[in-house]
């Protein structure tokens, strides 16, 4: 494993929604309360801007992303800018926005919310699917760490107020959630929170944790296996990308007011292997 190098210097309030796109071999990210999306494309950064929070997206195609803002679902084409609404998500509630979320290996998109002040219960975690959005996990503070397991068994998700980071089995035909949550890892007694998530090939879960500077890799039974260490605290969302899918990209965050390098993006090559983003059949 290589140490940390900055992958991008541009500086994110609120860095999220790590994606990287198999078919473009490309990195995406947010910067939530910027209300942008960022990427780095034949050697050059690309920023499109918008008038709401945007924060977390899946791949749909070649050219089109969907991607989550505080008001709704889109289909965002990435040649001309242009979005499409599919759904409105909690278009109608000033309180709450978008946070973070990936997608399934059905092809749905859970995607979570949360108030813009971290309102206690204020969001949801929701899955699209099929051109439906329907509430999965009700009661959300902050919603975090929305990930699946490779052999389709089960996705992970936290509410990062309360530090537990679940695990949900989901039904092998259409990946619903099938029974009831059980608690994966327990960092309710630490002094940092868990933030976004990605599983890998092998089934581990790396869970960036915001205040402790890191990303944590727990095994497919929740043991601590290892932890990536990063130069600055507000560690928020990874993501493996990379032509073999070894990098792990980490975006972070400069909530506060934090001196660089808080905010900037981060790659660390030879981590583990990755699994390949799934597509979002719209």
């Amino acid at each position: 494993m290589s140490s940390p190098e900055v992958f991008s210097n541009t500086r994110c309030e609120l860095g999220e929604g790590a994606l990287w796109h198999p078919l473009r071999q490309q990195f995406f990210w947010f910067d939530i309360l910027g209300k942008r999306l960022l990427t780095v494309e034949d050697g050059n950064e690309r920023i499109w801007q918008f008038d709401e929070c945007v924060s977390a997206a899946g791949w749909v195609d070649q050219d089109s992303l969907i991607m989550a803002s505080e008001t709704g679902l889109w289909r965002f084409d990435l040649k001309t800018g242009a979005r499409d609404l599919l759904c409105p998500l909690e278009a109608d509630n000033p309180v709450t926005r978008s946070n973070d979320g990936r997608a399934d290996p059905w092809g749905g998109f859970w995607i979570g919310t949360m108030g813009f002040d971290a309102e206690p219960g204020a969001g949801a975690i929701y899955r699209y699917f099929r051109g439906e959005l329907r509430v999965v996990v009700p009661d959300v503070t902050i919603s975090n760490a929305i990930c699946f397991a490779p052999d389709k068994s089960c996705a992970y998700y936290t509410d990062t107020a309360d530090g537990k980071i679940m695990r949900q089995p989901l039904a092998a035909a259409d990946g619903w959630p099938e029974g009831q949550a059980e608690v994966f890892v327990d960092l309710s007694a630490e002094e940092f929170g868990p933030d976004g998530a990605v599983v890998d090939a092998a089934g581990n879960l790396w869970n960036a944790q915001w205040g402790a500077g890191r990303v944590a890799c727990y095994s497919p039974k929740g043991a601590l296996l290892e932890t990536v260490s990063l130069p600055t605290p507000q560690t928020s969302c990874p993501a493996f990308g990379g032509e073999t899918l070894e990098t792990l990209f980490v975006t972070t965050a400069a909530v506060g007011d934090l001196p660089a390098p808080a905010g900037q993006t981060f790659a660390i090559a030879g981590v583990a292997v990755g699994q390949r983003e799934h597509p979002v059949i719209l």
